[in-house]
């Protein structure tokens, strides 16, 4: 795969550019669309929003930047993937209100607008993995917003791409956060949409093996949190727990919390009953984390 050596984009201030989506971001970030990027979807439609903070067709790849609050700052930063099944992101409860909930914390946020892979896996992945970088400082653009330590979080299908990147990218993040991911493609465990849109026509068992995460854990995956609920029908719990085991298997430092109810696709929403819960845990994790 190609990798382009400077990045291919321009740094939009937010409030002054009128193609900016206004999610209350301190900037905005193209990194690339499917001409400038190394792999396309296919997808030549137009971007379409079905409803409210649902974003579907993605063919561009941005960042909405949420910096730490100065007086709470970490260190750390985030780059945040929304779910949404790898054909459309849920941009709001798993994107910029959450992003908005770590800047506050002292940890900045950087929610990706990822390109829907359409069948392509290779896609969403090199924008993940690019996101990471220019966030570390490794490529240019978001001068004033990198850090030194860059995690990555991920929900539901964002969740099997914030694995995707702890496990398979060259470019790593230095820790992951996963809100009940989806990781193992196997029957009775898995959720298929998410396979299916990712991996498209070309879906076969060995595709199904190789992108079953638990598969691609080594020493080298980073410490990884997991938040799930025990009675989740849509991804359940078990996608985790095979992610968890795998880790402790190869020595990474890892923590789980399975909440009693909740079902899925929760994130930040007030409903949560365990909402303060997980924000606790998600804050100490962290912590404990930058003092080691």
């Amino acid at each position: 795969m190609r990798r382009p050596h400077t990045l291919l984009a321009t740094l939009l201030l937010a409030a002054g550019t009128a193609a900016a989506q206004d999610y209350g971001q301190a900037a905005t970030l193209k990194i690339w669309d499917n001409t400038t990027a190394p792999h396309s979807n296919g997808i030549a439609t137009p971007e379409r929003e079905p409803e409210p903070n649902r974003i579907a067709d993605v063919s561009q790849a941005v960042l909405y930047i949420f910096p730490a609050d100065p007086a709470k700052a970490t260190g750390q930063a985030v780059v945040i993937c929304p779910g949404g099944g790898y054909v459309k992101l849920c941009i709001d409860y798993e994107g910029y209100d959450m992003a908005k909930w770590f800047a506050a914390n002292g940890i900045t946020a950087a929610v990706l607008k990822y390109r829907m892979p359409n069948g392509h896996p290779e896609v969403p992945l090199e924008d993940v993995e690019q996101a990471l970088r220019i966030m570390m400082g490794l490529e240019a653009g978001a001068t004033g917003f990198t850090a030194g330590k860059v995690g990555i979080v991920g929900s539901s299908a964002g969740g099997h791409l914030a694995a995707s990147a702890s496990t398979l990218a060259e470019t790593k993040p230095a820790f992951s956060i996963l809100f009940y991911p989806v990781i193992t493609a196997e029957k009775g465990k898995g959720h298929q949409g998410s396979f299916n849109a990712l991996l498209g026509g070309s879906r076969n068992a060995e595709s199904d093996t190789w992108y079953s995460l638990q598969n691609r854990v080594t020493a080298q995956t980073p410490p990884t949190l997991l938040l799930l609920s025990d009675d989740d029908k849509v991804v359940p719990p078990v996608n985790g727990i095979l992610y968890y085991n795998a880790l402790k298997e190869h020595g990474v430092k890892a923590s789980m919390h399975i909440y009693p109810t909740g079902g899925h696709g929760w994130g930040i929403r007030d409903h949560f009953e365990y909402k303060e819960q997980w924000q606790q845990a998600t804050l100490d994790w962290l912590k404990k984390l930058n003092e080691a």
